[in-house]
């Protein structure tokens, strides 16, 4: 990893393909995957940052976990993937831990923070 800082006004987190036909099913399937400390799903805690799907439906997540030393760290991004490839379409699926931009609790949905008494 580079130590230099990123061009200004490049986005810290690469756009989601949001236009892709897979993608709200992509999105609903993570949705069924849950850190077993937290009763919220890992998308809507914020920890899914990219869902790129690419023409050929393959597909790239970039994922974080709340803190680096979580204890599920090294199974997380396993859970993400068995979720997502049995999806009808998917040809193949790579999910990648990042740690920039660090996760914060901003980065939750508002059914998250409510869900968690942040609301």
């Amino acid at each position: 990893m580079s130590d230099e800082s990123p061009i200004e006004g490049t986005p810290l987190i690469a756009p989601s393909s949001t236009d892709h036909p897979l993608y709200d099913n992509i999105v609903d399937s993570i949705r069924t995957v849950y850190d077993p400390e937290i009763p919220v799903n890992i998308f809507d805690l914020g920890l899914i940052y990219t869902v790129d799907i690419n023409e050929d439906s393959e597909v790239k997540i970039a994922m974080t976990l709340t803190a680096p030393g979580c204890p599920v760290a090294g199974e997380m991004p396993g859970w993400v993937a068995e979720a997502i490839e049995p999806l009808p379409g998917v040809k193949h699926v790579d999910v990648e831990l990042v740690w920039e931009p660090p996760w914060g609790m901003d980065m939750m949905s508002d059914e998250a923070r409510l869900e968690l008494g942040f609301m």
